[in-house]
């Protein structure tokens, strides 16, 4: 049976505006404050998505949420109706007020974790939706990310979701920023590796001083054990402290794999000799051979990789066995980085291409390809169960984007996010979307 690794890229929502909440992601708080352009933002993930499917890979589309998030900010303690909450918090709390408008769902390489059915105890895809409480405005995104996940993977025979993680700090889930796949073939046992930055209860592990550690072992662990994986296909590796407080907020700011290969930077991992060795001896059990490229910091600093979001990549497999990178254009504008690229592409080992795209509205807000995009490993039975409607195809390519032109403003600022009018333009565009992806009532105001 065929298998595939599909990529759910998420698409820009019409709030998209840089308001520089997450701490620790230099990015986004670089940015802050700054004009944003939604609609160029939304076309420029459609394009992305539309030049992978143009390619042959599997493509899908993950919807937004519905912001600014009303009911959020009801329930702290603003009152009257939606445009007097609106106005009451703009006038009140500002800060509340853009966190609850805030557009990072189009991030779902956060959204969940996901194991393939060839992993798991019970031969089903498992999802579990992150919590991301470390940051007030991402953790409100998983009640809605749970139905929405479950309205495209609905058939209760070949999926199973589970609830967010306890909401607290000990059990901190930021989903597959920090996890990632080996295998030899997408519809094979592999081997899952998950990355963590400290441990709640355990004090032998180091932490950060600077920036928080988003993701901690516990949680790693719990995941784990809902998706019903074995001991022998797991591996837990540490983040460097060190590079979290350069601003590596998540796994995937400083390392990617794919099918057998891990590419990362010298200074990712703790322990790195060790990780590997396990990761090379686990995976050559299910007949899989590990292959590891190491950046060296001599070539590329971890400031370079931040700048540049040289990891945060996506590696896709070729038909002849070779590799494929993603990277944002100021991988080509780090002088560095471009000089490194383009040695490791001649040099005949497994990363043969480089492909650039224009993602600078996300970049600019702090994520990169691989934050737009949470894969899902699927064979062709459960391709056919997904719900059609969030496949990527040419005129599902050419109605989003007819979508995004009628719905979308060309320029978001603060003081945007407080015109009521905002909502009304959000609510009726995302009612719109869900009959052209086939969602159903997945948004608080179409359930209310």
């Amino acid at each position: 049976m065929k298998s595939y690794e599909v990529n759910f890229d998420g698409l820009v929502g019409p709030t998209h505006n840089y308001g520089g909440l997450s701490y620790g992601n230099v990015a986004s708080q670089s940015n802050s404050q700054q004009s944003s352009n939604p609609k160029e933002a939304a076309l420029q993930g459609l394009a992305k998505m539309k030049a992978l499917m143009d390619m042959g890979f599997q493509q899908g589309v993950l919807a937004p949420q519905e912001r600014p998030d009303v009911a959020a900010l009801r329930r702290l303690g603003f009152a009257g109706s939606d445009a007097q909450v609106i106005q009451q918090a703009a006038k009140e709390a500002m800060p509340l007020l853009v966190a609850s408008c805030s557009a990072s769902s189009m991030w779902v390489a956060n959204a969940a974790t996901v194991s393939p059915s060839a992993d798991t105890a019970d031969g089903r895809v498992h999802f579990t939706a992150a919590n991301l409480n470390c940051k007030y405005h991402r953790s409100i995104e998983h009640p809605t990310t749970s139905r929405v996940l479950g309205a495209m993977f609905a058939n209760q025979h070949h999926f199973a979701h589970h609830a967010a993680l306890p909401a607290v700090a000990q059990f901190g889930d930021e989903g597959a920023a920090n996890h990632t796949r080996f295998c030899r073939a997408y519809g094979e046992a592999g081997v899952e590796f998950f990355v963590f930055g400290r441990s709640a209860f355990d004090t032998r592990y180091p932490a950060p001083q600077k920036y928080p550690a988003r993701q901690t072992l516990e949680a790693s662990q719990a995941v784990a054990r809902l998706h019903g994986l074995r001991e022998e296909g797991v591996v837990y590796a540490q983040q460097n402290p060190s590079v979290i407080d350069q601003g590596v907020f998540h796994n995937d700011v400083i390392a990617v794999g794919n099918g057998e290969v891990l590419f990362y930077h010298e200074d990712a991992f703790l322990e790195t000799d060790k990780m590997l060795a396990e990761l090379s001896s686990k995976l050559a059990k299910v007949g899989g051979k590990f292959q590891s490229v190491c950046v060296p910091r001599s070539a590329v600093t971890v400031d370079d990789a931040v700048r540049s979001y040289l990891f945060n990549s996506q590696l896709l497999s070729r038909p002849d066995g070779s590799m494929l990178l993603i990277v944002p254009e100021e991988c080509r504008s780090n002088e560095r980085v471009w000089q490194y690229l383009q040695g490791l592409t001649g040099a005949g080992g497994v990363i043969r291409e480089v492909k650039v795209f224009d993602l600078k509205q996300s970049m600019q807000n702090g994520g990169g390809p691989a934050c737009l995009r949470l894969r899902v490993a699927l064979n062709e039975t459960e391709l056919a169960a997904v719900n059609p409607g969030v496949i990527m195809t040419a005129p599902l390519y050419d109605s989003l984007t007819q979508w995004v032109e009628r719905h979308y403003r060309d320029r978001m600022t603060e003081n945007d996010l407080a015109d009521p009018q905002l909502l009304l333009e959000c609510r009726a565009a995302l009612d719109e979307l869900t009959q052209i992806l086939k969602l159903g009532a997945v948004y608080p105001f179409q359930i209310n």
